[in-house]
């Protein structure tokens, strides 16, 4: 397995779960750059930027990867979507396009240089006029609404409507507080086949990252724990306690230290060494 470098720390999860996915899938296939620029048509510099965290890779790219690996692209296009929408959430950059290998002509100058940025202009600001609409109206609707149910309370009204209201709200109010109440996750170790297990996912090889939440992220934080290393609560939250464990045990067990858990993370966590 190639020894990659540890990703920006400031990468968004989503992000970095993707990188990681495409690092795998060309660590399986046993390519070098250069025979990676040749089968997908994007450059050895542009996949050591997108492997490297520092650009998003575009769709073709990551679709490209996923065939070379003989890997069904669904699943990683998906994983791609998603990370695309943090990457311009986050920095606030247009995607990167297909690269193409033949050069078209770029106008000097002149009206037809700068028709189609002032038509991504006008666009934009369309956008930007109906949004702020939809919000306006939105704001409108609202204040009439609370206006109607401020004056609605006439004196003809009688205790036992405002009694059921209160009622009402108050059981409103205690669902909701019910619904954000912390789920608890338990530690059941049991060793099978020479493997680990708590009892809340018996998975081996899904990717789990900072942000995430769930039972895998709960088996991993049991797991953590009965290895010595601190997750802080078994919540089920991937927060900064439980990056900061997986990093040792990645660490400890002479892995690429990405605090993300994979494959080789999750044999070291369930008692195999890694391969």
């Amino acid at each position: 397995m190639s020894r990659w470098k540890e990703l920006p720390a400031e990468l968004d999860p989503r992000v970095r779960q993707l990188v990681v996915r495409l690092r795998r899938l060309k660590d399986h296939g046993g390519l070098s750059m250069r025979q990676l620029a040749a089968k997908t048509g994007y450059s050895a510099k542009s996949w050591e930027r997108y492997l490297g965290g520092r650009s998003l890779p575009p769709r073709d790219a990551v679709e490209a990867m996923a065939r070379i690996a003989g890997e069904e692209p669904t699943r990683l296009l998906a994983l791609h979507e998603v990370a695309a929408e943090r990457w311009a959430r986050t920095r606030g950059i247009v995607l990167a396009e297909p690269e193409s290998t033949v050069a078209e002509p770029v106008p000097r100058g002149g009206r037809g240089a700068r028709s189609g940025r002032s038509g991504d202009f006008l666009g934009r600001s369309s956008r930007v006029a109906v949004v702020a609409g939809a919000v306006a109206l939105v704001l409108a609707v609202s204040a009439a609404v609370l206006l109607a149910v401020r004056f609605t309370g006439t004196p003809g009204s009688g205790d036992g409507d405002r009694a059921g209201g209160t009622a009402t709200a108050a059981r409103a109010s205690a669902a909701s507080t019910a619904s954000r109440s912390p789920v608890t996750h338990t530690c059941r170790l049991k060793q099978a086949d020479g493997r680990w297990y708590a009892g809340n996912s018996r998975t081996r090889d899904a990717i789990v990252a900072y942000g995430e939440a769930g039972p895998e992220v709960a088996e991993a934080q049991c797991l953590l724990e009965r290895a010595g290393l601190s997750p802080g609560e078994i919540d089920g939250i991937f927060g900064p306690l439980t990056q900061r464990a997986v990093k040792r045990v990645q660490k400890r067990n002479g892995l690429v230290v990405d605090g993300i858990i994979g494959p080789h993370t999750w044999k070291a966590l369930r008692g195999k060494a890694p391969a």
